[in-house]
């Protein structure tokens, strides 16, 4: 079966075309005729995703996308592998990609994997597996990739103003924290730091559900306390230079809490891609779900069933931010490493 990667021919289509997509997202300003075709996908601990795109003005627009919660790290933390059944849902959401990556003719793509897979002792046979039953070709990249495809997916929703600002990821098997120079147009990587608290690796730290809310609020505070731990040194060493940051936030976390904040009844990414929040009003959001039920999260909108026993460690992970550098809003950025790889494949493809 052909590999799909950086490097695939363009290959045949068996049906559908962009006119048949969703309504695109736009990424720039203004079209162009069609162009070729690219995707990006991004398989985490957590999260499958993947985008398609064509290059419009100063950006791209979206002709097609995925996303499914597969869960890939569950259990990792125990076994130091992937289970059968994390690997079994990982395959099926990458079928349905290899079939979208088909029917929409991409003719450059990549597909990465994070934290799960580098963690995992059975990670590069996972991605053979994926390889011989989708024809994906998964390639495991290193935390400092990660954070840097973060950035250049998500740097251009920075608030302005003056010195260094802090973008943090905060994923499934891990947190990335990259400090940025935007002085320039392309912001320029001072320092960074990747530790292995995801929402999955942290929420699998303390008991599933409590069912005293005494005790709720208790494991959330040995959570910050071990994210706090995690980012000691490297709080220490920026704090010397830097005391203060305007922070950006990519990953589901922000984006939940931001949707709580404005109170949608469902998510909508026009609304929360872009938003300022203040940081007050994430605290407050955090201390109240962390002293929630599972069952009583799980019927707040935006949050459901599928992110209801997850968010509170993303909560405990934000709140170890704030805690450090306590700015006064958080952007909030419903893009990342999938835009990071676009941006990355379409200026390499200009190039030629």
């Amino acid at each position: 079966m052909a590999s799909f990667s950086a490097h695939t021919p363009r290959q045949p289509r068996v049906g559908g075309d962009a006119a048949m997509a969703k309504p695109a997202l736009r990424y720039g300003q203004g079209r162009f005729p069609a162009r070729r075709t690219f995707a990006a996908l991004d398989l985490g601990t957590n999260n499958c995703r993947m985008l398609i795109a064509r290059p419009d003005q100063d950006g791209f627009f979206v002709v097609d996308a995925f996303s499914r919660i597969v869960r890939l790290g569950e259990g990792l933390g125990a076994s130091g592998k992937l289970s059968d059944a994390a690997m079994d849902r990982g395959v099926a959401a990458l079928s349905i990609c290899a079939e979208k990556l088909v029917r929409r003719g991409v003719d450059l793509s990549r597909s990465v994997a994070t934290e799960a897979c580098r963690r995992a002792a059975n990670g590069a046979e996972f991605a053979d597996r994926v390889l011989r039953e989708t024809g994906i070709k998964l390639d495991i990249i290193t935390a400092e990739e990660e954070a840097r495809l973060a950035v250049t997916g998500c740097h251009k929703l920075l608030e302005a103003g003056d010195g260094p600002a802090l973008v943090f990821d905060i994923g499934g098997g891990s947190t990335e924290l990259i400090v940025v120079d935007t002085r320039d147009e392309e912001p320029q990587t001072l320092d960074w730091l990747s530790v292995p608290w995801g929402v999955v690796s942290l929420a699998e730290s303390e008991a599933r559900d409590v069912a005293d809310r005494d005790d709720r609020l208790s494991a959330y505070a040995r959570m910050r306390g071990r994210v706090s731990d995690a980012f000691r040194d490297f709080a220490a060493r920026q704090n010397a230079v830097h005391p203060t940051f305007r922070l950006l936030g990519t990953s589901g976390t922000v984006t939940t809490l931001a949707s709580v904040y404005l109170e949608l009844p469902r998510y909508d990414r026009r609304q929360i891609d872009g938003l300022m929040v203040p940081s007050e009003a994430m605290r407050m959001i955090s201390t109240k779900l962390s002293s929630l039920s599972i069952h009583e999260r799980a019927e707040l909108a935006c949050i459901g069933h599928e992110r209801a026993d997850l968010v509170v460690a993303g909560c405990a992970i934000l709140e170890a931010i704030l805690d450090i550098w306590p700015a006064p809003r958080v952007g909030v950025a419903d893009r990342g490493i999938r835009e990071g790889i676009l941006r990355q494949l379409m200026a390499t493809d200009k190039r030629r």
